[in-house]
């Protein structure tokens, strides 16, 4: 298993400052540019933050029982915003890896995220709505596992790997809230690893195999669908230096083989609640939750509360 080298990366990239904050700003994604000052007079604002967080449990004759345990994980965002006149254009890439030892257990991958987004709009008139088209890209770095079984590999970089291209408009009547809705959305979702394709992992037509269990014809590497797509965006702070930012994502494939999972929306909510210690100091609590019948016919869902270190630019 070759996580360790992965996660050095990362951490090199980052300068050694990390921080769960970071994906509190992936959610929220609007008006980015209030990460950093912006120039006078200039159409461009770009900047980011890196970040680190770290945890451990230390047990020793520990009567009520429990076991030891150290996790790190390290978190970026990157933003570069055009506007001028009626145009706007924004492109955000958020990266994510993170690790998790128990007791004697090897090393685990507890996170591992790519996600870019590039969204260009149009202003209708004066009006605070866009003519829009949005293109996303999701994937992973390193290898993932079935746990406790770390020799069953269920996914790869590109397996799965999901390409979402839309068009429609955008709604924005202040700074901390809009929404996006497109009625024509192409959803693109690549399985390039053979073995899983042929298990029709991720929604992928699985593999035609003989009596004996030998592939006559092989899966297919991706899944093409189209359909409606709302993207929801919140960013606000709530208190003196906390912040509440929600991101929900919506989708449903008019084109589904299975007509009873045309019924069936793809949802993707994250929520965070950030609270600024210091300059440097962050303490977050981030969730997630997940439907994709595709994938998995029950409801994924995902809590982090961390403490950590950041650095805006």
């Amino acid at each position: 298993m070759k996580k360790l080298p992965v996660l050095a990366i990362l951490i090199f990239i980052s300068g050694y400052s990390f921080g769960q904050a970071a994906n509190v700003d992936k959610i929220a994604g609007i008006s980015s540019d209030t990460l950093t000052g912006a120039k006078t007079d200039t159409s461009w604002k770009s900047g980011g933050f890196l970040g680190i967080n770290f945890s451990q449990v230390s047990l020793n004759n520990w009567a009520q029982g429990g076991e030891n345990s150290i996790a790190v994980g390290a978190n970026a965002i990157f933003f570069a915003n055009y506007a001028k006149g009626k145009t706007q254009w924004d492109n955000s890439l958020t990266l994510a890896y993170a690790m998790l030892q128990t007791g004697s257990a090897p090393l685990r991958k507890s996170d591992d995220q790519i996600d870019l987004t590039s969204k260009f709009g149009y202003r209708i008139g004066d009006s605070k709505w866009f003519y829009s088209a949005l293109l996303n890209f999701k994937s992973q770095f390193a290898d993932g596992y079935a746990y406790p079984n770390d020799s069953i590999v269920i996914s790869h970089f590109m397996a799965p790997g999901y390409v979402t291209l839309a068009l429609g408009v955008n709604y924005k009547p202040v700074e901390y809230f809009e929404m996006f809705f497109s009625p024509a959305t192409g959803k693109i979702t690549f399985v390039n690893d053979q073995d899983l394709a042929n298990i029709g992992a991720y929604g992928v037509d699985p593999a035609l195999f003989d009596t004996s269990g030998n592939v006559i014809t092989n899966g297919k590497k991706s899944r093409t669908e189209f359909g409606a797509y709302v993207n929801f965006k919140f960013k606000k702070d709530i208190f003196t230096n906390v912040t509440l930012a929600s991101k929900l994502e919506l989708f449903n494939n008019y084109t589904d083989k299975d007509k009873d999972n045309v019924k069936n929306i793809d949802v993707n909510w994250e929520v965070g609640l950030l609270m600024k210690v210091n300059k440097f100091m962050t303490a977050s609590v981030l969730t997630q939750l997940i439907y994709d019948a595709n994938t998995i016919a029950r409801t994924q869902f995902k809590e982090v509360i961390g403490v950590g270190v950041g650095y805006k630019f």
